[in-house]
């Protein structure tokens, strides 16, 4: 029988798991609608809630922060594909898979590994960081998403238990 420390312990991983996997969801949605959460502001800063901004309508999800945020050593790599539709559906399809993986407790492997990347690459389009020559919220989620998935965070108020007998899953654990 569990411990009670080892109950909360897995309650709190889930409840971390749960709520970094709907911001991956709320950031998908945002710039998919424009609902007005970093995105749907025109110039002039007035909200336009499904508006042009919102990827449905052709606005692009990478170019405002891509172009007009990126400082630095990669800030010319960053501004060169900042709208590029590749990147936009790279970033959208990102956004949505890590964030259903995450909340939903499957394939939490391969939501680490991709959430942890896509952490690392938004870390390095503001270098160095505002607050710290090293160190920002970005590498701490890539490295929070890590210690989710290699404690199994996705077997509690999850469907990770279910999702590791699948024979797929079974054979191939990346898909853990």
């Amino acid at each position: 029988m569990p411990s009670e420390k080892n109950v909360f312990a897995r309650r709190a991983l889930a409840v971390l798991r749960i709520g970094f996997g709907l911001t991956f969801l709320w950031a998908f949605f945002d710039k998919l609608l424009a609902l007005g959460f970093h995105t749907g502001y025109d110039q002039a800063g007035t909200l336009d809630r499904f508006g042009d901004a919102a990827w449905i309508h052709g606005g692009s999800p990478t170019e405002g922060f891509l172009k007009f945020g990126a400082d630095g050593p990669l800030q010319g790599f960053y501004n060169d594909i900042a709208g590029a539709a590749w990147a936009d559906w790279l970033f959208m399809l990102g956004l949505l898979g890590i964030g259903a993986a995450l909340t939903l407790g499957i394939g939490m492997r391969l939501a680490a590994a991709t959430g942890a990347v896509l952490y690392i690459l938004m870390w390095s389009v503001y270098l160095p960081p505002e607050n710290n020559p090293v160190l920002d919220d970005h590498l701490l989620g890539a490295a929070t998403l890590v210690v989710l998935a290699a404690l199994h965070a996705g077997d509690t108020w999850g469907l990770g238990k279910a999702w590791a007998r699948l024979r797929v899953v079974e054979e191939n654990p990346a898909l853990r």
